[in-house]
């Protein structure tokens, strides 16, 4: 699964990485947890692309009550085209979310150590998401939400955890966002090259912030 992650670069320059010219500024964010708003690019009705903050947890459009969303942070790849919740989006409104990095916890002998993983290169990377617009019937108030799919773990994070997120460097971007349905089957050969850390468990806590959270507190893996 993916349940934290950081997303710090300056994002025009995050931006501009993957075709978006913009001029929003988005707050560095070293631990960025569910239900909080994140960057996200889309294609708009004229097939071009814009960054957008969006909540994460997604809420689907025929959804009673938004509190749904708060335990729909990830889809699974293997069945998001079919699963009611998400086949909508994941024909017609798919997103990609900016990052730098991405937490995983592993289970050892004292508990379980938070990992951070980041791309070799240490460039900013998109995660593969779809999105979704709720309205409230009552007061006709709009929610823009986003999942993140995930996928079985690659060999190099197997022994962190047996999910991870799609992790997508921008021609596969170009892929995702256009419907493609055969991408999720090669997600995994795709991967960009990674590195990993232990981190300081002060991440387990998403009131913390900063950048000494991703700060390495043991050995590098690679």
């Amino acid at each position: 699964m993916c349940g934290r992650f950081a997303f710090y670069s300056p994002s025009e320059a995050a931006a501009e990485l993957f075709g978006v010219s913009t001029s929003k500024k988005v707050r560095p964010r070293y631990n960025i947890a569910p239900t909080q708003d994140i960057a996200a690019i889309r294609e708009d009705s004229d097939k071009k692309r814009e960054l957008v903050m969006l909540r994460w947890g997604l809420v689907p459009f025929w959804a009673k009550d938004p509190s749904i969303g708060n335990r729909m942070i990830n889809a699974r790849a293997e069945t998001v085209a079919e699963k009611p919740s998400y086949r909508a989006a994941f024909r017609h409104r798919r997103c990609v979310v900016l990052a730098d990095g991405f937490y995983e916890w592993r289970r050892e002998n004292d508990g379980k150590t938070p990992y951070y993983i980041s791309l070799s290169s240490g460039e900013p990377f998109a995660l593969a998401g779809l999105w979704e617009n709720w309205k409230d019937k009552e007061s006709g108030e709009s929610l823009q939400t986003t999942t993140l799919i995930t996928m079985e773990a690659n060999e190099f994070m197997q022994p962190l955890h047996h999910r991870m997120p799609v992790v997508l460097e921008a021609q596969a971007v170009d892929e995702w966002l256009s419907g493609s349905v055969d991408l999720l089957e090669s997600a995994a050969e795709r991967t960009p090259e990674l590195t990993a850390w232990p981190v300081d468990r002060r991440v387990n806590n998403a009131r913390n912030e900063g950048a000494e959270l991703i700060e390495a507190a043991g050995d590098i893996l690679r």
